[in-house]
Protein backbone atom coordinates (compact mmCIF):
# COMPACT_ATOMS: atom_id res chain seq x y z
CA UNK A 1 0.00 0.00 0.00
CA UNK A 2 1.06 3.26 -1.02
CA UNK A 3 2.08 6.47 1.64
CA UNK A 4 3.09 6.94 4.82
CA UNK A 5 1.43 3.23 6.12
CA UNK A 6 3.33 1.30 4.14
CA UNK A 7 4.23 -2.37 5.71
CA UNK A 8 8.15 -2.61 6.16
CA UNK A 9 9.66 -5.11 4.29
CA UNK A 10 11.58 -8.24 6.11
CA UNK A 11 14.99 -8.89 4.92
CA UNK A 12 15.14 -12.31 2.76
CA UNK A 13 16.28 -14.96 4.66
CA UNK A 14 20.06 -16.13 4.06
CA UNK A 15 21.38 -19.59 2.74
CA UNK A 16 22.20 -21.90 5.74
CA UNK A 17 26.19 -22.27 5.56
CA UNK A 18 27.27 -25.42 4.93
CA UNK A 19 29.80 -26.82 6.96
CA UNK A 20 33.30 -27.79 5.83
CA UNK A 21 34.46 -31.23 5.90
CA UNK A 22 37.18 -30.26 7.93
CA UNK A 23 34.56 -28.66 11.13
CA UNK A 24 32.48 -32.11 10.04
CA UNK A 25 35.65 -34.71 10.80
CA UNK A 26 37.11 -32.36 13.86
CA UNK A 27 33.78 -32.88 15.51
CA UNK A 28 34.74 -36.69 14.72
CA UNK A 29 37.76 -36.70 16.63
CA UNK A 30 36.90 -34.68 19.11
CA UNK A 31 33.97 -37.52 20.28
CA UNK A 32 37.21 -39.80 20.15
CA UNK A 33 38.48 -37.99 23.99
CA UNK A 34 36.47 -39.52 26.29
CA UNK A 35 37.13 -43.71 24.33
CA UNK A 36 40.79 -42.39 24.95
CA UNK A 37 40.09 -41.50 27.99
CA UNK A 38 38.43 -44.79 29.25
CA UNK A 39 41.64 -47.22 27.81
CA UNK A 40 44.58 -48.36 29.60
CA UNK A 41 48.16 -46.15 29.86
CA UNK A 42 49.09 -47.37 26.31
CA UNK A 43 45.97 -45.36 24.95
CA UNK A 44 46.87 -42.62 26.61
CA UNK A 45 50.18 -42.13 24.90
CA UNK A 46 48.22 -41.58 21.44
CA UNK A 47 46.07 -38.80 22.87
CA UNK A 48 48.64 -35.59 21.81
CA UNK A 49 48.94 -37.20 18.82
CA UNK A 50 45.04 -37.32 18.01
CA UNK A 51 45.13 -33.95 19.00
CA UNK A 52 47.19 -32.90 16.30
CA UNK A 53 45.22 -34.42 14.18
CA UNK A 54 41.93 -32.72 15.51
CA UNK A 55 44.51 -28.96 15.13
CA UNK A 56 44.81 -29.75 11.78
CA UNK A 57 42.04 -31.22 10.65
CA UNK A 58 40.89 -27.36 9.45
CA UNK A 59 43.83 -27.08 6.80
CA UNK A 60 43.98 -31.21 5.98
CA UNK A 61 40.64 -32.85 6.30
CA UNK A 62 41.51 -36.36 4.39
CA UNK A 63 44.41 -36.36 7.26
CA UNK A 64 42.21 -35.81 10.25
CA UNK A 65 39.82 -38.41 9.06
CA UNK A 66 42.65 -40.99 8.57
CA UNK A 67 43.89 -39.83 11.74
CA UNK A 68 40.70 -40.49 14.08
CA UNK A 69 40.10 -44.03 11.77
CA UNK A 70 43.78 -45.07 13.08
CA UNK A 71 42.90 -43.98 16.56
CA UNK A 72 39.77 -45.85 16.75
CA UNK A 73 41.51 -49.16 15.67
CA UNK A 74 44.83 -48.29 18.34
CA UNK A 75 41.88 -48.28 20.50
CA UNK A 76 39.75 -51.40 20.03
CA UNK A 77 43.14 -53.14 19.82
CA UNK A 78 44.08 -51.66 23.45
CA UNK A 79 40.70 -52.96 25.01
CA UNK A 80 41.34 -56.52 23.20
CA UNK A 81 45.02 -56.29 24.96
CA UNK A 82 43.87 -55.38 28.58
CA UNK A 83 40.85 -58.17 28.23
CA UNK A 84 43.15 -60.98 27.42
CA UNK A 85 45.25 -59.88 30.67
CA UNK A 86 42.50 -60.27 32.98
CA UNK A 87 42.03 -63.67 31.47
CA UNK A 88 45.57 -64.52 32.09
CA UNK A 89 45.71 -63.26 35.84
CA UNK A 90 44.19 -66.06 37.96
CA UNK A 91 40.98 -65.11 40.14
CA UNK A 92 41.37 -64.72 43.91
CA UNK A 93 39.15 -67.77 44.21
CA UNK A 94 41.78 -69.84 42.83
CA UNK A 95 44.48 -68.31 44.83
CA UNK A 96 42.63 -69.32 47.70
CA UNK A 97 41.69 -72.49 47.11
CA UNK A 98 45.35 -73.71 46.71
CA UNK A 99 46.04 -71.45 49.54
CA UNK A 100 43.43 -74.01 51.66
CA UNK A 101 45.04 -77.43 50.27
CA UNK A 102 48.51 -76.45 52.05
CA UNK A 103 46.59 -75.29 54.59
CA UNK A 104 47.04 -78.35 56.88
CA UNK A 105 50.66 -78.57 56.20
CA UNK A 106 50.32 -75.39 58.80
CA UNK A 107 48.32 -77.59 61.43
CA UNK A 108 49.92 -78.99 64.55
CA UNK A 109 47.65 -81.95 64.52
CA UNK A 110 48.76 -83.17 60.99
CA UNK A 111 52.11 -83.68 63.26
CA UNK A 112 50.87 -85.14 65.63
CA UNK A 113 49.07 -87.68 63.98
CA UNK A 114 51.92 -88.58 62.18
CA UNK A 115 54.08 -89.27 65.28
CA UNK A 116 51.05 -91.16 66.58
CA UNK A 117 51.37 -93.81 63.32
CA UNK A 118 55.20 -93.54 64.37
CA UNK A 119 54.63 -94.91 67.61
CA UNK A 120 52.95 -98.07 66.67
CA UNK A 121 56.14 -99.64 64.22
CA UNK A 122 58.17 -99.66 67.91
CA UNK A 123 55.99 -103.07 68.03
CA UNK A 124 57.24 -104.48 64.72
CA UNK A 125 60.62 -102.73 64.54
CA UNK A 126 61.42 -104.20 68.88
CA UNK A 127 60.04 -108.02 67.12
CA UNK A 128 61.92 -107.15 63.37
CA UNK A 129 65.38 -107.16 65.88
CA UNK A 130 64.92 -110.49 67.33
CA UNK A 131 63.57 -112.54 64.03
CA UNK A 132 64.67 -112.10 61.04
CA UNK A 133 66.83 -109.12 61.99
CA UNK A 134 67.29 -105.70 60.08
CA UNK A 135 70.47 -106.08 58.74
CA UNK A 136 70.32 -105.62 55.06
CA UNK A 137 66.54 -106.28 55.35
CA UNK A 138 65.05 -107.78 52.57
CA UNK A 139 61.38 -107.57 50.80
CA UNK A 140 60.50 -110.93 52.17
CA UNK A 141 61.86 -109.66 55.95
CA UNK A 142 60.17 -106.79 55.67
CA UNK A 143 56.73 -109.09 55.14
CA UNK A 144 57.61 -111.53 57.97
CA UNK A 145 58.20 -107.79 60.38
CA UNK A 146 54.73 -106.81 59.31
CA UNK A 147 52.91 -110.48 59.75
CA UNK A 148 54.79 -112.00 63.22
CA UNK A 149 53.71 -109.70 66.26
CA UNK A 150 50.03 -109.83 64.73
CA UNK A 151 48.87 -112.57 66.97
CA UNK A 152 50.66 -110.70 70.21
CA UNK A 153 48.97 -107.52 68.96
CA UNK A 154 45.42 -109.45 69.27
CA UNK A 155 46.31 -110.97 72.57
CA UNK A 156 46.99 -107.47 74.02
CA UNK A 157 43.32 -105.95 72.85
CA UNK A 158 41.64 -108.68 75.17
CA UNK A 159 42.62 -106.98 78.40
CA UNK A 160 39.75 -104.13 78.90
CA UNK A 161 42.51 -101.48 80.13
CA UNK A 162 44.20 -101.69 76.83
CA UNK A 163 40.89 -99.88 74.72
CA UNK A 164 41.24 -97.00 77.70
CA UNK A 165 45.12 -96.29 76.97
CA UNK A 166 44.55 -96.67 73.31
CA UNK A 167 41.51 -94.12 73.28
CA UNK A 168 43.39 -91.84 75.14
CA UNK A 169 46.73 -91.50 73.30
CA UNK A 170 43.66 -91.30 70.17
CA UNK A 171 42.18 -88.69 71.69
CA UNK A 172 45.67 -86.65 72.96
CA UNK A 173 47.52 -86.87 69.49
CA UNK A 174 44.79 -87.66 66.89
CA UNK A 175 41.72 -85.36 68.10
CA UNK A 176 43.31 -82.61 70.22
CA UNK A 177 41.06 -80.26 72.08
CA UNK A 178 39.56 -79.12 75.52
CA UNK A 179 38.36 -83.15 75.66
CA UNK A 180 41.39 -84.74 75.03
CA UNK A 181 42.94 -84.81 78.95
CA UNK A 182 39.29 -85.76 80.12
CA UNK A 183 39.43 -89.15 82.15
CA UNK A 184 36.30 -90.23 81.29
CA UNK A 185 34.37 -89.86 78.06
CA UNK A 186 32.62 -86.38 77.28
CA UNK A 187 29.33 -86.90 75.75
CA UNK A 188 30.02 -86.54 72.19
CA UNK A 189 33.89 -87.18 72.08
CA UNK A 190 34.59 -89.29 68.73
CA UNK A 191 36.97 -91.62 70.55
CA UNK A 192 35.94 -93.30 73.96
CA UNK A 193 38.13 -93.71 76.86
CA UNK A 194 36.33 -96.72 78.94
CA UNK A 195 37.68 -100.16 79.37
CA UNK A 196 36.08 -102.95 76.91
CA UNK A 197 32.74 -103.65 77.85
CA UNK A 198 32.28 -106.66 76.02
CA UNK A 199 33.61 -109.31 73.34
CA UNK A 200 32.49 -106.39 70.65
CA UNK A 201 34.83 -103.81 71.95
CA UNK A 202 37.70 -106.56 72.00
CA UNK A 203 37.24 -107.37 68.61
CA UNK A 204 37.48 -103.41 67.74
CA UNK A 205 40.37 -103.20 69.78
CA UNK A 206 42.08 -105.64 68.25
CA UNK A 207 41.91 -104.49 64.35
CA UNK A 208 42.61 -100.75 65.88
CA UNK A 209 45.79 -102.22 67.15
CA UNK A 210 46.58 -104.73 64.36
CA UNK A 211 45.66 -101.37 61.96
CA UNK A 212 48.00 -98.67 63.89
CA UNK A 213 51.16 -101.62 64.04
CA UNK A 214 50.81 -102.10 60.35
CA UNK A 215 50.34 -98.65 59.56
CA UNK A 216 53.19 -96.78 61.21
CA UNK A 217 55.03 -99.61 59.89
CA UNK A 218 54.38 -98.11 56.31
CA UNK A 219 54.83 -95.18 57.46
CA UNK A 220 58.27 -95.73 58.99
CA UNK A 221 59.56 -97.11 55.41
CA UNK A 222 58.04 -94.16 53.82
CA UNK A 223 59.23 -91.08 56.42
CA UNK A 224 62.77 -93.28 55.87
CA UNK A 225 62.77 -94.38 52.16
CA UNK A 226 61.89 -91.39 50.59
CA UNK A 227 64.87 -88.99 51.89
CA UNK A 228 67.29 -91.35 50.71
CA UNK A 229 65.17 -91.62 47.44
CA UNK A 230 65.94 -87.76 47.54
CA UNK A 231 69.70 -87.95 48.37
CA UNK A 232 70.00 -90.29 45.46
CA UNK A 233 68.52 -87.99 43.17
CA UNK A 234 70.29 -85.14 44.76
CA UNK A 235 73.78 -87.27 43.73
CA UNK A 236 74.59 -88.42 47.25
CA UNK A 237 75.42 -91.75 47.55
CA UNK A 238 73.10 -94.33 50.19
CA UNK A 239 75.00 -96.83 51.85
CA UNK A 240 72.55 -98.74 53.30
CA UNK A 241 69.26 -98.76 51.70
CA UNK A 242 65.96 -99.02 54.12
CA UNK A 243 64.77 -102.43 51.67
CA UNK A 244 67.89 -104.71 50.98
CA UNK A 245 68.28 -105.17 46.88
CA UNK A 246 66.21 -101.91 46.13
CA UNK A 247 67.88 -100.43 43.35
CA UNK A 248 67.57 -96.57 43.59
CA UNK A 249 68.25 -94.93 40.76
CA UNK A 250 71.58 -93.15 40.35
CA UNK A 251 71.67 -89.26 40.38
CA UNK A 252 74.44 -86.72 40.13
CA UNK A 253 73.58 -85.49 37.16
CA UNK A 254 70.98 -81.85 36.05
CA UNK A 255 67.95 -83.44 35.48
CA UNK A 256 67.72 -85.57 38.71
CA UNK A 257 68.72 -82.73 40.71
CA UNK A 258 65.77 -81.05 39.76
CA UNK A 259 63.44 -84.14 40.48
CA UNK A 260 65.14 -84.63 44.20
CA UNK A 261 62.44 -82.53 46.05
CA UNK A 262 59.71 -84.60 44.32
CA UNK A 263 60.23 -87.68 47.22
CA UNK A 264 59.82 -84.77 49.73
CA UNK A 265 56.43 -83.65 48.36
CA UNK A 266 55.40 -87.17 47.54
CA UNK A 267 56.30 -87.80 51.93
CA UNK A 268 54.35 -84.75 52.86
CA UNK A 269 51.51 -85.28 51.07
CA UNK A 270 51.75 -89.43 52.63
CA UNK A 271 51.93 -87.37 56.07
CA UNK A 272 48.42 -85.81 55.60
CA UNK A 273 46.44 -88.50 54.04
CA UNK A 274 48.09 -91.22 56.70
CA UNK A 275 46.88 -88.75 59.41
CA UNK A 276 43.49 -88.58 58.31
CA UNK A 277 43.07 -91.81 57.07
CA UNK A 278 44.18 -92.82 61.21
CA UNK A 279 41.51 -90.30 62.59
CA UNK A 280 38.74 -91.64 60.22
CA UNK A 281 39.86 -95.43 61.54
CA UNK A 282 39.72 -94.45 65.54
CA UNK A 283 36.68 -92.91 65.11
CA UNK A 284 35.00 -96.18 63.51
CA UNK A 285 36.91 -98.64 65.73
CA UNK A 286 37.90 -96.63 68.88
CA UNK A 287 34.57 -94.73 68.78
CA UNK A 288 31.56 -95.02 71.64
CA UNK A 289 29.83 -98.90 71.24
CA UNK A 290 26.20 -99.22 71.11
CA UNK A 291 26.28 -100.09 74.73
CA UNK A 292 27.63 -96.66 75.60
CA UNK A 293 25.67 -95.07 73.37
CA UNK A 294 22.95 -95.99 74.61
CA UNK A 295 23.57 -95.27 78.55
CA UNK A 296 24.73 -91.53 77.37
CA UNK A 297 21.17 -91.39 75.99
CA UNK A 298 19.97 -92.74 79.39
CA UNK A 299 21.73 -90.50 81.09
CA UNK A 300 20.66 -87.35 78.85
CA UNK A 301 16.85 -88.63 79.13
CA UNK A 302 17.16 -88.56 83.15
CA UNK A 303 18.62 -85.20 83.15
CA UNK A 304 15.95 -83.89 81.29
CA UNK A 305 13.49 -85.13 83.02
CA UNK A 306 15.04 -84.12 85.89
CA UNK A 307 14.80 -80.49 84.92
CA UNK A 308 11.66 -81.34 83.69
CA UNK A 309 10.39 -82.15 86.92
CA UNK A 310 12.20 -79.45 88.85
CA UNK A 311 10.56 -76.78 86.53
CA UNK A 312 7.04 -78.24 86.98
CA UNK A 313 8.05 -78.29 90.93
CA UNK A 314 8.85 -74.73 90.88
CA UNK A 315 5.90 -73.37 88.11
CA UNK A 316 3.85 -74.79 90.94
CA UNK A 317 5.10 -73.83 94.26
CA UNK A 318 5.68 -70.29 93.02
CA UNK A 319 3.15 -69.94 90.66
CA UNK A 320 0.81 -70.85 93.36
CA UNK A 321 2.12 -68.57 96.03
CA UNK A 322 2.02 -65.05 93.68
CA UNK A 323 -1.19 -65.95 92.44
CA UNK A 324 -2.55 -66.31 95.43
CA UNK A 325 -1.01 -62.94 97.23
CA UNK A 326 -1.77 -61.17 94.24
CA UNK A 327 -5.48 -62.11 94.78
CA UNK A 328 -5.59 -61.59 98.67
CA UNK A 329 -3.77 -58.31 97.96
CA UNK A 330 -6.31 -56.94 95.35
CA UNK A 331 -9.12 -58.17 97.56
CA UNK A 332 -7.84 -56.14 100.64
CA UNK A 333 -7.46 -52.97 98.60
CA UNK A 334 -10.93 -53.53 97.69
CA UNK A 335 -12.93 -54.13 100.91
CA UNK A 336 -10.95 -51.42 102.63
CA UNK A 337 -12.01 -54.01 105.82
CA UNK A 338 -9.38 -53.45 108.61
CA UNK A 339 -10.06 -56.82 110.28
CA UNK A 340 -10.17 -58.78 106.15
CA UNK A 341 -6.98 -56.66 105.76
CA UNK A 342 -5.15 -59.27 108.40
CA UNK A 343 -6.15 -62.05 107.23
CA UNK A 344 -4.86 -61.53 103.79
CA UNK A 345 -1.82 -60.28 105.47
CA UNK A 346 -1.49 -63.65 107.22
CA UNK A 347 -2.47 -65.90 104.30
CA UNK A 348 -0.07 -64.13 101.93
CA UNK A 349 2.53 -64.77 105.08
CA UNK A 350 1.52 -68.25 105.03
CA UNK A 351 1.89 -68.90 101.36
CA UNK A 352 5.13 -66.93 100.92
CA UNK A 353 6.67 -69.61 103.47
CA UNK A 354 5.42 -72.60 101.86
CA UNK A 355 6.86 -71.08 98.46
CA UNK A 356 10.29 -70.83 100.42
CA UNK A 357 9.91 -73.64 101.49
CA UNK A 358 9.56 -75.72 98.45
CA UNK A 359 12.15 -73.43 96.83
CA UNK A 360 14.79 -74.05 99.22
CA UNK A 361 14.22 -78.21 98.99
CA UNK A 362 14.55 -77.75 94.72
CA UNK A 363 17.76 -75.53 95.29
CA UNK A 364 18.73 -78.81 97.67
CA UNK A 365 18.27 -80.81 94.84
CA UNK A 366 19.90 -78.46 92.59
CA UNK A 367 22.92 -78.41 94.58
CA UNK A 368 23.58 -81.52 95.32
CA UNK A 369 24.71 -80.60 98.99
CA UNK A 370 24.38 -83.95 100.20
CA UNK A 371 21.98 -82.71 102.96
CA UNK A 372 18.61 -84.92 103.02
CA UNK A 373 15.45 -82.78 101.02
CA UNK A 374 12.38 -82.27 102.79
CA UNK A 375 9.95 -84.03 101.28
CA UNK A 376 7.05 -82.61 99.19
CA UNK A 377 4.07 -82.63 100.56
CA UNK A 378 0.93 -84.63 99.64
CA UNK A 379 -2.65 -84.92 100.09
CA UNK A 380 -2.10 -85.47 103.62
CA UNK A 381 -1.75 -81.58 103.49
CA UNK A 382 -4.84 -80.66 101.02
CA UNK A 383 -6.34 -78.71 103.59
CA UNK A 384 -4.12 -76.26 103.84
CA UNK A 385 -4.07 -76.00 99.99
CA UNK A 386 -7.77 -75.51 100.39
CA UNK A 387 -7.60 -73.05 103.31
CA UNK A 388 -5.29 -71.26 101.36
CA UNK A 389 -7.57 -70.84 98.46
CA UNK A 390 -10.79 -69.99 100.55
CA UNK A 391 -8.83 -67.29 102.24
CA UNK A 392 -8.12 -65.77 98.82
CA UNK A 393 -11.68 -65.38 98.06
CA UNK A 394 -12.79 -68.88 96.44
CA UNK A 395 -15.85 -70.61 98.09
CA UNK A 396 -14.11 -74.05 97.69
CA UNK A 397 -16.73 -77.10 98.86
CA UNK A 398 -14.18 -80.17 98.89
CA UNK A 399 -15.15 -83.63 99.18
CA UNK A 400 -12.33 -86.00 100.68
CA UNK A 401 -13.22 -89.60 100.27
CA UNK A 402 -11.13 -92.91 100.88
CA UNK A 403 -8.50 -94.11 102.63
CA UNK A 404 -5.90 -91.73 101.56
CA UNK A 405 -2.83 -92.66 103.77
CA UNK A 406 -3.04 -95.99 101.73
CA UNK A 407 -2.04 -93.71 98.51
CA UNK A 408 1.30 -94.24 97.33
CA UNK A 409 4.22 -91.77 98.17
CA UNK A 410 4.61 -90.47 94.37
CA UNK A 411 0.98 -90.51 93.72
CA UNK A 412 0.32 -88.47 96.88
CA UNK A 413 2.18 -85.77 95.90
CA UNK A 414 1.48 -85.58 92.17
CA UNK A 415 -1.63 -85.36 93.13
CA UNK A 416 -1.21 -82.85 95.43
CA UNK A 417 0.90 -80.84 92.84
CA UNK A 418 -2.11 -81.32 90.48
CA UNK A 419 -4.82 -80.50 92.89
CA UNK A 420 -2.50 -77.27 93.64
CA UNK A 421 -1.87 -76.09 90.00
CA UNK A 422 -5.86 -76.21 89.38
CA UNK A 423 -6.78 -74.25 92.07
CA UNK A 424 -4.12 -71.60 90.73
CA UNK A 425 -5.95 -71.74 87.36
CA UNK A 426 -8.98 -70.99 89.18
CA UNK A 427 -7.99 -67.86 91.14
CA UNK A 428 -5.96 -66.44 87.94
CA UNK A 429 -8.43 -67.06 85.00
CA UNK A 430 -11.74 -67.03 86.83
CA UNK A 431 -11.31 -65.18 90.31
CA UNK A 432 -13.11 -65.91 93.76
CA UNK A 433 -15.63 -68.37 92.15
CA UNK A 434 -17.60 -71.32 93.59
CA UNK A 435 -14.91 -74.39 93.26
CA UNK A 436 -16.41 -77.88 93.46
CA UNK A 437 -12.76 -79.99 94.48
CA UNK A 438 -13.39 -84.03 94.83
CA UNK A 439 -10.46 -85.94 95.67
CA UNK A 440 -11.72 -89.93 96.40
CA UNK A 441 -9.80 -93.01 96.38
CA UNK A 442 -12.33 -95.73 94.11
CA UNK A 443 -10.48 -99.17 94.22
CA UNK A 444 -7.27 -99.36 92.41
CA UNK A 445 -7.72 -95.99 91.35
CA UNK A 446 -7.70 -92.18 93.07
CA UNK A 447 -9.92 -89.55 91.05
CA UNK A 448 -9.81 -86.11 91.46
CA UNK A 449 -11.93 -83.64 89.89
CA UNK A 450 -11.88 -80.11 90.22
CA UNK A 451 -14.93 -77.60 88.40
CA UNK A 452 -15.38 -74.46 88.64
CA UNK A 453 -17.88 -72.25 86.67
CA UNK A 454 -16.88 -69.75 83.84
CA UNK A 455 -15.93 -66.10 83.98
CA UNK A 456 -18.46 -64.19 82.29
CA UNK A 457 -16.78 -61.66 79.81
CA UNK A 458 -13.80 -64.04 79.61
CA UNK A 459 -12.75 -65.98 76.51
CA UNK A 460 -12.82 -69.72 76.75
CA UNK A 461 -9.66 -71.56 77.65
CA UNK A 462 -7.69 -73.77 74.90
CA UNK A 463 -6.63 -75.93 77.28
CA UNK A 464 -2.94 -75.72 76.13
CA UNK A 465 -1.04 -74.14 78.85
CA UNK A 466 1.91 -74.98 80.78
CA UNK A 467 0.42 -75.67 84.06
CA UNK A 468 -2.46 -77.69 82.26
CA UNK A 469 -0.05 -79.64 80.20
CA UNK A 470 2.13 -80.24 83.26
CA UNK A 471 -0.86 -82.51 84.30
CA UNK A 472 -1.58 -84.42 81.93
CA UNK A 473 2.59 -85.09 82.02
CA UNK A 474 2.19 -85.67 85.32
CA UNK A 475 -0.83 -88.03 84.80
CA UNK A 476 0.88 -89.63 81.67
CA UNK A 477 4.31 -90.38 84.15
CA UNK A 478 2.29 -92.45 86.29
CA UNK A 479 0.31 -94.47 83.82
CA UNK A 480 -2.76 -92.77 84.57
CA UNK A 481 -5.05 -90.14 82.40
CA UNK A 482 -5.91 -86.48 82.74
CA UNK A 483 -8.97 -84.98 80.85
CA UNK A 484 -9.19 -80.77 80.98
CA UNK A 485 -11.97 -78.65 78.79
CA UNK A 486 -15.02 -77.15 79.29
CA UNK A 487 -18.59 -79.21 80.20
CA UNK A 488 -21.60 -77.05 80.36
CA UNK A 489 -21.13 -73.77 82.12
CA UNK A 490 -18.07 -74.64 83.72
CA UNK A 491 -14.49 -75.88 83.55
CA UNK A 492 -13.42 -79.49 84.47
CA UNK A 493 -10.08 -81.19 85.34
CA UNK A 494 -10.55 -84.73 85.79
CA UNK A 495 -7.69 -87.22 86.67
CA UNK A 496 -7.58 -90.69 87.17
CA UNK A 497 -4.18 -92.23 88.60
CA UNK A 498 -3.99 -95.74 88.94
CA UNK A 499 -2.41 -96.82 92.50
CA UNK A 500 -0.84 -100.08 91.80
Amino acid sequence: MPGPFRRPTRPAPRAPRRRPLARATTGRADRLHPLASAVPHGARRFRPSTRAATHRAGRFPLLASTAAQHARRFLLLASAATHRARRVRPPASAIARRARRLRPLARAVTYTRWLHLLVGATVPLAAGLVYPGLSRPSPADWLLVAVLPVPLVAAVALVPSARRAEGLQARLMLFPGKHARAWRTPEGADVSASPSASWTDRGRTALWLVFRMEAGLAAWLLSVGLPQYALTLAGVHVEEPVVAGLTLPSGGDRWSAFLAPLPVLVLLAVVVAGGALSARVARTLLGPSVKERMAALEGRTERLLERNRIARELHDSLGHALTLAVVQAGAARAAADPEFTDRALEAIEETGRAALEDLERVLLLLRETGRPAAASPGLDEAARLLDSARSSGARVDAEVTGPLEEVPGPVSREAYRMLQECLTNVLRHAGPVPVAARVAVEGAVLRLEVRNPLAPGREERTGSGSGLRGIRERAALLGGSARTGRDGDAWLVRVDLPLR
